[in-house]
This record gives C-alpha cells, sequence and structure tokens, in this order.
C-alpha cells in the first residue's frame, strides 16, 4: 500500500475520532444541561431557532450566574421570612388580593437577600433558572395571576393558587443551594396537575396549607356539634 493511501486511511481514522469525539462530547454537555435546568431546557429548545441556539444561551446564564455573589440564607434570616410568610397567608383569608401582592414582594425579598438582581422580571427568571428551574414556572405562573389581580381580573382561586405557586419557590429560596431538602423539595413538586404533563404543580401539604378565603369556621367544629346533637336524640 503506498503512503499516500497509509495517510489517507490516517487522516479518515483521525477524523472518524474527532468526530465521535464531538458527539459525545454534545451528548454529555446536552445530558448535563437537561440535568440543571430540568424543564427550562425543553422550554428554552421550544423558544429558539434551534438546540444549538438554546444550549448557548442556557451555558450563558450559567457563566453569569456563576458571576453573581450567590450566597445561603442563615438559620436566623430563615425563621425571619418564614414567620413573615405564615403573616402573609394569614392575611389571605381577609384579603387575597393584597397578599398575593405581598407574597410576591416577600419572595423578592428573598431573592435579593440571597444576592439575585431584582431589578428586571425576565432577568429574573434567566437567573433562577440555574438554580431553580425544576420549580421556576410556579413563578411565572403565580407572576401572571398577580399581575392579573392587580387589574381586578383573577379570581378568587386563582389568587390561592398563586399563593401556592409562590410558596414553592419561597421554600427553595430559603434552603442553601444544593442542599438535599433543596433538591427533595424540587423533585416532589414537579408533578402534575389534574394529570396534564405539561404543567407543574405544588405539592398536596403547600395547596393544603394556603387558607380559602371563603372560608370561617373550622369543619371539624360543625361536625361535633352534629355528633353531639345526635347522641341527644338518642339518648331521650
Amino acid at each position: 500500500m503506498s503512503t499516500v493511501i497509509w495517510v489517507a486511511v490516517v487522516v479518515v481514522a483521525v477524523a472518524a475520532i474527532v468526530a465521535v469525539g464531538y458527539f459525545v462530547l454534545q451528548q454529555q454537555r446536552r445530558h448535563r444541561l437537561r440535568d440543571r435546568f430540568g424543564p427550562e431546557y425543553e422550554r428554552t429548545v421550544q423558544e429558539r431557532d434551534n438546540r444549538r441556539d438554546a444550549e448557548q444561551e442556557l451555558i450563558a446564564r450559567e457563566q453569569r450566574f456563576s458571576s453573581l455573589d450567590i450566597r445561603a440564607l442563615d438559620a436566623g434570616t430563615r425563621e425571619i421570612y418564614t414567620k413573615k410568610w405564615m403573616e402573609v397567608q394569614e392575611r389571605f383569608v381577609d384579603a387575597p388580593g393584597f397578599a398575593v401582592t405581598e407574597a410576591d414582594h416577600l419572595v423578592t425579598s428573598v431573592m435579593a437577600e440571597r444576592g439575585y438582581p431584582t431589578e428586571d422580571f425576565e432577568q429574573r427568571l434567566s437567573d433562577l433558572s440555574v438554580a431553580h428551574g425544576r420549580t421556576l414556572d410556579h413563578y411565572r405562573q403565580a407572576h401572571e395571576i398577580s399581575t392579573r389581580a392587580a387589574h381586578k381580573e383573577a379570581s378568587t382561586e386563582e389568587l390561592r393558587q398563586a399563593m401556592v405557586h409562590y410558596r414553592a419557590l419561597f421554600e427553595e429560596l430559603l434552603e442553601a443551594p444544593g442542599s438535599s431538602a433543596d433538591d427533595s423539595r424540587a423533585s416532589r413538586r414537579v408533578e402534575t396537575v389534574d394529570g396534564d404533563p405539561g404543567r407543574t404543580g405544588a405539592t398536596a401539604p403547600a395547596d393544603r396549607d394556603v387558607p380559602r378565603a371563603d372560608s370561617t369556621e373550622p369543619e371539624t367544629a360543625d361536625d361535633d356539634a352534629e355528633r353531639a346533637s345526635r347522641r341527644d336524640t338518642q339518648g331521650r
């Protein structure tokens, strides 16, 4: 076999190795981005012209995120914010619209405390997507309802759902990045709502803890009174 043929074979072999290596690196990068951004990966792909542009944007988000001074909250600050959330949630019964507005401000305040820039909403979404991509849709839905509520266009049930959505992100923001509690909450909250896999919903406990604006007396009090009445009737 001539030298020219040997050279051609080597060149082809090297090109094949490079191509395979590039493909493997691309797949590894894609897997890493999917794992880190969760639903935000597919959302970004759908919003861009092609997958490559979407992945480049996500990488740019990671680079910006690494330049931010994101920090965990200390135990005392977490306790203060937890109490503030409970107060906001209690006000929902009497003033649901006002409570949702307060919840929005409280989430923004926690973000600022953690080191996130909060001037622009779209930039907030971009920055949050790096560490909270699996619950970010909660924030989008809550913000959308809150905006409509400001124009008196949201129902009481929608306002209650906004509180649930705000709480999903709020609880994650209180945890240290990468903590087991943070990861556990994120995985539990990526659940479907009414069987629709295209939407994310909060866990049942978070939903149950938000009071309904039309509730007055606990149901257990009515049940106890009814049972007592039946006992009196049977005893006579």
